[in-house]
């Protein structure tokens, strides 16, 4: 079976983008409504994500309001809150939720910025090991009819999209960590 390009690329997009979505998870010094995604609430029974319990609002850049659809729930979105490891410190005046969000310490940026560093890691591995498994494939290929020059010229194709899919990963830490470090 000859290995596609466009699946490898399409795979190693796949872990960029899990990476772009982990990035927006990461707080950063000022509010973001993403900073919640990984909230989950007991709502009705279900534990939900939060943002299908309320609605997320910035309405500015260190204060976040959550006010859910059924105030009834705003001790249980006020739990979930304080259980989650956003590291905030909500405050409840009955109809909604107000967050304010303090800035970093010094400290804590260098530690966010580990964390950071870590998730784009764990993206350069995936991509590098949907770099091997095509070049198990080409192998494979290449025992049953694959030309030697194929085999090559798919290998360095596989390389150019691995370097450019790496790269991309690059860029995105650069700039998630300028954002942390920013004051």
């Amino acid at each position: 079976m000859a290995i596609s390009l466009d699946d490898a690329k399409g795979r190693m997009d796949k872990s960029i983008a899990a990476l772009e979505g982990e990035f927006k998870t990461i707080r950063t010094g000022r509010a973001n409504a993403a900073m919640f995604e990984k909230v989950r609430v007991e709502y009705y029974g279900q534990e939900v994500p939060l943002n299908q319990a309320a609605t997320i609002s910035v309405p500015e850049a260190r204060l976040v309001i959550i006010q859910p659809w059924d105030p009834s729930t705003l001790g249980d979105i006020e739990r979930s809150l304080q259980k989650a490891e956003v590291s905030v410190n909500p405050s409840n005046d009955g109809k909604v939720i107000r967050i304010a969000i303090p800035p970093l310490t010094e400290e804590r940026r260098k530690e966010i910025v580990k964390v950071a560093h870590n998730s784009a890691e764990q993206a350069r591995v995936s991509v590098r090991n949907i770099r091997r498994d095509l070049n198990d494939q080409t192998k494979a290929d290449k025992k049953e009819g694959l030309g030697e020059d194929e085999a090559k010229r798919l290998d360095g194709e596989v390389q150019k999209i691995t370097d450019a899919s790496i790269e991309t990963i690059d860029k995105l830490l650069e700039t998630k960590e300028s954002e942390i470090l920013e004051i």
